[in-house]
């Protein structure tokens, strides 16, 4: 199904493209961006923070997934990816952290919301996984 006839490799456009039925444009585009934004930095700025004061290892590898997917979601590369990776860590985070769940389970929220809708026209994944429009007057034959 992901595999190209004969070649073997495979390639993540049909994938991508099959998870959105549209890379939104217009207002819910520009709203998309404006969640990807929000979300992506203030996920950066409280993990940044988190990992200042000196961690155990085991948790600094959460922190710096966190700030992985932060980036992934400030480009709108893999979309669907790091949003899911976002919602799972800050799931285990509210669970292991009970003095503040609700801004973690905030930003969790964000990220299963931003997976399911994906990432808008004006992301990365739109350029690499939308759909290319030919037009077929402009060519000369």
């Amino acid at each position: 199904m992901g595999f190209s006839a004969g070649v073997g490799k495979f390639y993540a456009r049909p994938v991508l493209r099959r998870l959105f039925s549209t890379f939104a444009h217009g207002w819910p585009g520009a709203g998309l961006l404006l969640m990807r934004l929000v979300v992506g930095i203030a996920l950066m700025v409280r993990r940044i923070n988190e990992l200042q004061t000196a961690p155990p290892i085991s948790l600094a590898v959460i922190q710096v997934l966190a700030i992985a997917a932060g980036i992934l979601l400030l480009a709108g590369l893999w979309t669907p990816i790091a949003g899911v990776l976002l919602a799972i860590i800050e799931i285990w985070s509210a669970c292991t952290h009970p003095h503040d769940p609700w801004s973690y389970i905030l930003l969790g929220t964000f990220g299963a919301a931003l997976a399911m809708l994906g990432p808008g026209a004006w992301s990365v994944d739109a350029r690499l996984f939308g759909w290319k429009r030919i037009d077929l007057r402009d060519r000369k034959y």
